[in-house]
């Protein structure tokens, strides 16, 4: 049985000690993205890492902490204004409607929108229903327990 998610939401991504942060469901993006700063690839001990930092310092969960990863890929995304761009996509997990779910992420700079994370379909798919008449049904829940 799928979920209903309403049109924005909040949720926990423990690996970068966030927890409810504000997301957007966005059935028109294909993939799912976190607002980031400061990306670079570069290499460790002659392996390729990316290290990025969540977020940026006029957001409220902004701490400047670095995180690296070695699992990641590389991808060439089309943005909404249609411009294509290089991304990195990491895979993390999500915690929301109290249960965790592996997520890919690209990361991106999103620092002019209003939410930091999009929920794309192909995380949604298979999981998930959108009510667009709602939002916070996740967060809704997760303070009732």
């Amino acid at each position: 049985m799928k979920i209903t998610i309403g049109r924005s939401d909040k949720a926990d991504f423990p690996e970068f000690f966030l927890s409810e942060i504000d997301l957007k469901i966005d059935s028109g993006a294909y993939t799912s993205s976190i607002h980031c700063s400061k990306i670079k690839e570069t290499s460790l001990n002659g392996e390729p890492i990316i290290i990025f930092t969540l977020l940026d310092p006029e957001h409220s969960f902004y701490n400047s902490k670095e995180f690296t990863s070695n699992n990641y890929a590389s991808k060439i995304v089309k943005s909404s204004n249609g411009i294509s761009e290089k991304r990195f996509r990491i895979l993390t997990e999500i915690v929301i409607f109290n249960k965790s779910f592996p997520i890919y992420l690209t990361l991106s700079e999103r620092k002019d929108m209003k939410f930091p994370i999009l929920l794309g379909r192909k995380f949604l798919n298979k999981k998930f229903v959108i009510d667009t008449t709602k939002k916070n049904l996740s967060h809704k829940l997760k303070n009732t327990l």
